[in-house]
């Protein structure tokens, strides 16, 4: 907990704090890299800080956990369970967890964090402002290193393992499927349906960049299977250095660095009740396994399944999400294609109006952030409640970072 003194001042300098943070990141950043050109080379993912949404997922985070930490009431209000600081620090847990982050690097992005805000906000940060938010600081940054602690425990410690890729699929135009057995031969362990991987690899100008791919078959298998849709770059967006590298160099035969599991997008507490699995584009991967899962398992409570796609050509695992769809007994299935939509599909982006939801549901979102918030706010008009609709973000996590 925050202690009092800290907290009034953190109340009182926080719309500073927030009206500023954007540039705060941006300078954090700058000078972190300068220092550790290394963590840009090999850590960080170099096309989302160089569309900024990097920047924004920081300032987001930091500013929905202290504005949190001083809220009067200590509870978050029922529209917004997505920023409840333990579910926050856990989606962000398992990511670092993912990618490999350890205790020491908090310190590098302490010293250099508070170097920008000092650079930022300069004469304001006055000795008991630097005191108040560098409580807010480690009360984060040790919540997390306690959580990644344990994730590392219970996934043996090790971070990077080497996989072959047996197979490779063409899903659609720009999704491929790629299954991976470990090199060494040594025993996979199980994962549970809606966790990713990291993937580091080499590219040709010597970085080893990171990236998270969701395990897109079904648990149990003694294989690792990734989807992966290669990343057109745009105006504000550039291409995925390592999609594209994956599509046009990987193939048979290739060894790839795998972690082992993580991710909190994984299905809790639906025995015996509905649930709801919407997706749009490559979102799907999360999704089938679930589904899977759900069949394997004999679910025989309500299963409704929603996807929306730009054309069936794009729908990347559409045999595999339909067969596990077949196998459950109460399960139906509502898709919407922009294009070329068949008879059983309707045409145009998704709208849960006509779909019924059983009470109870929990649903279970992947897909674009639009998407996503237009699906759970229909979702909640419908009677779900918003601690039951849970989601998962490819990519720097902007849900927090909207006005």
């Amino acid at each position: 907990m925050l202690s009092e003194q800290s907290a009034a001042t953190v109340r009182a300098t926080l719309p500073a704090v927030g009206a500023a943070i954007g540039e705060i990141t941006e300078r954090f950043y700058a000078e972190l890299f300068a220092a550790h050109p290394d963590l840009l080379r090999d850590l960080f993912n170099r096309g989302n800080q160089a569309a900024g949404t990097q920047r924004q997922a920081l300032a987001g985070s930091i500013a929905a956990f202290a504005t949190r930490l001083v809220e009067r009431t200590g509870d978050t209000p029922d529209d917004r369970p997505q920023d409840r600081p333990d579910a926050m620090l856990t989606r962000i847990a398992h990511k670092h967890a993912s990618l490999g982050v350890t205790p020491e690097q908090y310190e590098v992005v302490h010293e250099h964090l508070f170097a920008a805000i000092a650079g930022v906000l300069g004469e304001a940060v006055t000795p008991e402002v630097a005191a108040a938010w560098d409580e807010v600081y480690w009360l984060m940054a040790n919540a997390l290193i306690a959580i990644e602690r344990r994730l590392y425990e219970e996934s043996g410690g090790a971070v990077w393992r080497e996989w072959e890729v047996v197979e490779r699929v063409e899903e659609t135009a720009d999704v491929v499927t790629f299954s991976l057995r470990p090199r060494d031969g040594a025993p996979v362990r199980d994962f549970r349906a809606g966790q990713y991987v990291s993937v580091r690899t080499q590219l040709p100008d010597g970085a080893r960049q990171i990236r998270q791919y969701s395990l897109s078959g079904a648990p149990g298998a003694d294989l690792r299977r990734i989807s992966v849709k290669r990343v057109g770059g745009g105006p504000a967006t550039p291409e995925g250095e390592v999609s594209d590298h994956l599509h046009a160099r990987v193939r048979e035969g290739a060894v790839l660095e795998l972690s082992e599991p993580y991710g909190d997008l994984v299905l809790h507490g639906v025995e015996g009740a509905p649930v709801l699995l919407a997706s749009a584009g490559i979102g799907i991967t999360p999704i089938v396994p679930m589904l899977a899962h759900l069949a394997a398992t004999g679910h025989d409570a309500p299963v409704t399944v929603v996807h929306a796609d730009r054309s069936p050509a794009d729908h990347a695992l559409r045999a595999d999400h339909a067969a596990y769809a077949a196998k459950l007994p109460d399960a139906s299935v509502h898709l919407w294609y922009e294009r070329e939509a068949p008879a059983h599909a309707r045409t145009g982006l998704a709208d849960l109006t006509d779909v019924p939801v059983a009470p109870g549901t929990r649903a279970y979102l992947c897909g674009p952030l639009p998407f996503m918030r237009a699906v759970r706010a229909q979702l909640i008009e419908k009677g779900v409640a918003p601690a039951d609709v849970h989601y998962e973000v490819f990519g720097p996590d902007l849900w927090l970072a909207r006005a």
